[in-house]
């Protein structure tokens, strides 16, 4: 079951080689006599100042100052949609997981059930391209044969669950989550779903890129199911038959925009008063079928799209549910078929993304790994890579902007005391995950073995799908995680009000114990922050301290912020990476609003942190650059990124962080600390006026 988190970063980040705005200025530094201006920074300092392009100004383009030079000299390879230094460190976890991943599988004598027989006979055997060749599809055979045996709309709610236990994405989400409006307790919620190509807009549009997508998605399903056996024209027949039904359930769907509010998506029934909704769903015997008999309702997050189901499992004849849901499970597992079925689903990726070669096998299956058995494999790299140094440095950094949040909360001057109250009182309540869970995932009742990568994948999905349906009725698990050790990212989950980042991101660049403060609080605390204000942003304002989706605003307080909130949403609008697209201000919201408010509180918190150390003296300034320039750059250095034009249009519209070179710019034109460290003018392209200017904390 999908769960509401919003986090730092996505596969696509950001827009990169944008135009130089003209003859430089000169670089306004900040004094002090400490330390010679030419003095090189400490050793693990993740910012390098040859990356900078110092013939453009900062106060005109800071994406471009920052990281031009870093930009021209990167260029996407072949494999790639987008590369950045977030690649860059995934480069050198790969190499770590991957050596991980060999000596398991090397290591045939690991004892049975173990994390090191697991990893390694599930790397094992989707390396085994040999053996996957010439079982051809023989692992689907048993679930392709089910589909098959449908005979009447009675037997729908068993073979549905059991797509849902499966993973397929077939029609809908539906699982296990944590109640929004009453975070002691588990319910099931269900959700839109059932789109292969995942955004409405790719059925309903009809733009010439649009068609081009439509075009590569019809390609890939009739040279799927010609690989099943059927021939030309059948194969055509079905894949219009597959595209026509989820036409239908995208017309019902709501838009990426619309799936932000929470309060709409948010529909609670009783389960008797949904099955009448929705008779042709069978909504009893479903649930049953997940498990879930003792449900007594649900939350149901898009009644309309249900409607639309409702209605099509109602008309359509079993026959083209039965092509759908074939589809979709041989769709849902291609990367565990024959070479064949990996390259359709490839070509069809390269009109999405503009990919121009498929990524090397181990880096996939690592992938796989991961997302698979993440837990287990993440055992194995903490041991090797996480340090108690890194672990605790990262939880003093937090509890740093943890305090300067609370200080600007205090001083606010447009939010009322009730208010204020409220949000110091979440604030307090918020949860920190540092590294890895305090308790692992038990693997032990999931079977893993060399014999077929495609029956390794669909058991860990069933068995996962169990594990949740088990929790039901119990109380909520605060220990669990949404990302695995290795990741290379951060999130915040607004029902459990936590902010968690795994040891991944905890690496230079974005993370060293040994750099300067100005250094890590502009990377790694510019994340820390950005998730801890998620709390506050346009959704995650809606949850209370114990999560719960309750409105603790005054009226006048949530006007006001919806009327700051509403400058950066025009801000963004504006934003144009490519010609006729425009980021979409409303979709990015929150992400916008997290590094806005992200970057002002923790700026905060390194002021302090200097203000301790050096007290009134002057501040040391390395390669050039004050501690107050050193942390605006580290920001910016997070986010360069070179993107391919057609995962730029993708990201603008599926994404809910708005481009790399925005991210950084964005926040940096609000503020004056920003122009005060590097001395720009009103009338710079880095300066809004006081009456532009965006100001929510």
């Amino acid at each position: 079951m999908a769960k509401r988190f919003f986090w730092h970063g996505a596969a696509l980040l950001g827009l990169a080689g944008c135009a130089s705005s003209g003859p430089a200025t000169p670089v306004a530094t900040t004094p002090t006599p400490a330390t010679p201006a030419a003095a090189p920074a400490p050793a693990g300092v993740g910012l390098d100042v040859a990356d900078l392009d110092r013939t453009v100004s900062p106060c005109q383009d800071f994406f471009e100052f920052s990281g031009g030079n870093w930009l021209k000299s990167n260029p996407i390879p072949s494999y790639a949609t987008s590369w950045g230094p977030r690649n860059l460190l995934g480069l050198r976890t790969q190499a770590t997981l991957k050596q991980i991943l060999e000596e398991a599988a090397a290591n045939r004598s690991a004892a049975p059930g173990s994390n090191a027989q697991k990893v390694g006979d599930f790397y094992g055997a989707a390396m085994d391209t040999a053996a996957i060749e010439q079982a051809g599809i023989a692992p689907l055979k048993p679930e392709l044969a089910r589909i098959a045996a449908l005979k009447t709309r009675a037997g729908l709610p068993a073979l549905l669950a059991h797509e849902q236990d499966l993973g397929t994405g077939a029609f809908f989400r539906g699982g296990v989550q944590v109640d929004e409006k009453n975070t002691t307790r588990y319910v099931i919620g269900l959700d839109q779903g059932g789109l292969t190509m995942g955004d409405r807009d790719y059925y309903l549009k009809d733009d010439a890129r649009t068609l081009k997508i439509r075009a590569a998605y019809q390609a890939y399903m009739q040279q799927v199911f010609g690989l099943l056996g059927d021939n030309a024209a059948l194969a055509q027949r079905n894949a219009a038959t597959v595209e026509r039904l989820e036409k239908r359930l995208a017309t019902a769907s709501r838009s990426r925009v619309e799936l932000r509010d929470p309060q709409a998506n948010y529909n609670q029934m009783p389960l008797a008063a949904a099955a009448k909704r929705y008779p042709a769903v069978q909504l009893p015997q479903l649930l049953a079928s997940m498990q879930l008999a003792k449900a007594q309702e649900v939350i149901v997050g898009q009644p309309t799209f249900f409607d639309e189901l409702n209605s099509l499992l109602k008309t359509e004849p079993l026959a083209a549910i039965q092509t759908y849901l074939r589809w979709h499970l041989v769709r849902s597992v291609a990367a565990t078929l024959p070479a064949a079925y990996v390259e359709a689903s490839f070509r069809y990726n390269q009109a999405l993304t503009g990919a121009k070669v498929q990524t090397v096998r181990w880096k996939r299956v690592q992938a796989s790994t991961d997302a698979t058995i993440g837990e287990a494999f993440g055992q194995l790299y903490v041991d090797k890579a996480f340090s108690p140094e890194a672990k605790q440095k990262a939880l003093d950094m937090v509890a740093n902007i943890k305090a300067s949040l609370a200080e600007h909360i205090q001083t606010n001057t447009w939010m009322s005391a009730p208010t204020k109250a409220e949000a110091l009182k979440k604030l307090n309540a918020l949860r920190v995950k540092i590294g890895y869970p305090d308790k692992w995932k038990d693997y032990s009742a999931l079977p893993i073995t060399r014999a077929s990568y495609a029956t390794n994948i669909l058991n860990a999905r069933r068995w996962e799908s169990r594990r949740e349906a088990a929790r039901f009725g119990g109380p909520v698990d605060h220990t669990e995680w949404g990302m695995t050790p290795p990741t290379i990212n951060a999130y915040y989950n607004p029902p459990l009000n936590e902010i968690v980042f795994p040891a991944g991101y905890l690496q230079p660049p974005f993370f060293d114990p040994k750099a300067d403060d100005a250094v890590n609080y502009g990377a790694i605390g510019g994340v820390m922050g950005h998730e801890m204000t998620h709390g506050f942003d346009d959704q995650g304002r809606q949850y209370d301290s114990q999560g719960n989706l309750r409105d603790w605003w005054t009226p006048q307080d949530a006007a006001e912020f919806t009327k700051r909130a509403a400058v950066v949403g025009r801000q963004y609008d504006a934003f144009s990476p490519l010609d006729s697209v425009h980021v979409n201000g409303k979709l990015t919201m929150g992400e916008n609003l997290a590094d806005f408010a992200g970057l002002t509180i923790v700026h905060g918190a390194l002021e302090k942190q200097l203000a301790q150390r050096y007290g009134n003296g002057p501040r040391p300034q390395y390669d050039g650059f004050s501690p107050e320039q050193r942390f605006f750059l580290s920001w910016a250095q997070l986010r360069r990124t070179n993107i391919r034009p057609e995962a730029l249009r993708q990201q603008i519209q599926t994404d809910p962080h708005s481009p790399g070179q925005y991210r950084t710019i964005g926040p940096v034109m609000n503020m004056p600390q920003f122009q005060a460290a590097f001395g720009c003018k009103e009338g710079d392209k880095m300066t809004r006026t006081a009456a532009d200017r965006a100001v929510i904390w």
